[in-house]
């Protein structure tokens, strides 16, 4: 069976070295050129791979454009893999392949289509999601499911394991799909519109930690847009601290203070007080002045 596979993200790259490692490769690699690497926070250039598995490579920014339709045509592929990869794929985009366009999703489709899906689901604080291979159409994520694997979120998920926890399953899904859709025994779930939920594209912007927040949600905010994503951060007179890792400090009512007072230095880190007066302490950052704790002032937006 003939398989184009479009992807740049650390996701695609699992996803393909699955189907490599199974004897399933596919005819075409479609990916973004390293200069476009902007537009995915955990863009993966997959390009290497693809060619040392002695598959072609075909560099693009537009996946409706005539060009990539050419390259695709070209190839005659059964089946189109679309994992990781932010724009719309159009009817003649998804006509190409025979037997249709598969996409992932990691959300127990059909909640949480759209964007930013894996903060969504902690800030959300959802307690079971699911990875999703699904047939794409002309909504967004709207598509009969072909495989879904439902899972718990635990109660400290980090974007890290929630991400790592979905790249696991589609390592596996990818190429059982790829085997039901040979056999002609791929499912077609259709999905229930009326239980969809829809989530907004996030920014960079949006890891800006407000201490007025009560300490649970600036846990979980730090938590849910971290590593492989752009990160929770601060301001201390102008210079950004990112801020990669936190926990709640017991008895913290004993101090006393304004929201976002760096209140004292510890072993690991230092301790900020939040909105609802508890206190988090700051255990993994980044900023100008290194791995040095900021001192005793208060942080918050620049200026």
């Amino acid at each position: 069976m003939r398989i184009v596979f479009v992807g740049a993200v650390e996701s695609s790259r699992i996803a393909l070295e699955a189907l490599i490692e199974a004897k399933r490769a596919p005819a075409l690699v479609i990916t973004l050129p390293p200069e476009a690497a902007a537009r995915h926070s955990d863009f993966v250039d997959i390009a290497a791979l693809a060619r040392s598995a002695g598959i072609a490579v075909c560099h693009v920014t537009d996946i409706n454009a005539p060009a990539t339709l050419e390259a695709m045509t070209a190839v005659g592929p059964d089946l189109t893999l679309v994992v990781g990869w932010s724009q719309v794929c159009r009817q003649p985009f998804r006509e190409i392949a025979r037997k249709g366009t598969v996409g992932f999703h990691p959300a127990a489709l059909p909640r949480f289509r759209g964007r930013g899906v894996i903060p969504w689901t902690i800030l959300e604080g959802e307690e079971k999601t699911g990875s999703t291979l699904f047939w794409l159409d002309d909504g967004i994520d709207s598509g009969p499911i072909l495989l879904q694997r439902l899972f718990a979120v635990a109660a400290d998920e980090t974007a890290r394991s929630l991400y790592a926890k979905h790249t696991a399953n589609l390592a596996e899904m990818v190429v059982e799909a790829t085997a039901l859709v040979e056999a002609d025994r791929a499912g077609r779930t259709v999905q229930n519109h009326a239980e969809a939920s829809y989530c907004a594209k996030r920014t960079p912007e949006d890891g800006l930690i407000d201490w007025r927040q009560p300490a649970a949600a600036l846990l979980r905010l730090i938590r849910a847009v971290g590593d492989p994503y752009p990160g929770a951060f601060t301001f201390r007179r102008g210079d950004r601290i990112r801020i990669d890792a936190a926990a709640q400090v017991k008895n913290s009512r004993r101090f006393i203070g304004l929201a976002g007072q760096v209140q004292a230095h510890t072993e690991q880190g230092f301790i900020v007080l939040c909105g609802d007066r508890e206190c988090i302490e700051v255990l993994a950052w980044d900023s100008p002045s290194g791995k040095r704790p900021p001192v005793h002032s208060r942080l918050g937006p620049p200026g």
